[in-house]
């Protein structure tokens, strides 16, 4: 079951290192083709939000079903365990929301930065007239 973790480990990853890559000043050619790029490749990536959700759903499926370890009848060893679990299945929950949280924040990105080139360019055709 560690497997989709690592995944969205490493997706949420490249999605920091891109929203960073977008942010960075650079020429204005470098930055239109970047954004293209990357706003082609936003579409097929939009499989990360209903994969986070499903994730967080079996966060709480199995947060609602865990035997509770917090009588006299535990042991140390059982008491340490749950509560690694309980660690674990916080960080996989920061982790599903900031996976969700910068694509959001890359999409936005993109747009604004497509928005300001329309506006550029309906500024120049409005002063070639």
């Amino acid at each position: 079951m560690a497997l989709q973790w690592i995944i969205l480990t490493y997706v949420v990853a490249a999605e920091a290192a891109t929203a960073i890559l977008l942010t960075l000043p650079t020429p204005k050619v470098i930055k239109s083709r970047l954004v293209s790029l990357i706003s082609l490749i936003l579409q097929p990536s939009l499989f990360i939000v209903p994969f986070s959700v499903f994730q967080l759903m079996d966060i709480y499926w199995k947060q609602e079903h865990r035997l509770m370890c917090t009588g006299e009848t535990c042991t140390a060893s059982e008491r340490d365990r749950y509560e690694k679990s309980i660690y674990k299945a916080q960080r996989n929950v920061i982790l599903c929301a900031a996976a969700v949280f910068l694509y959001w924040c890359i999409y936005r990105i993109c747009k604004y930065y497509k928005d300001i080139q329309s506006l550029e360019e309906a500024e120049k055709r409005y002063k070639d007239e």
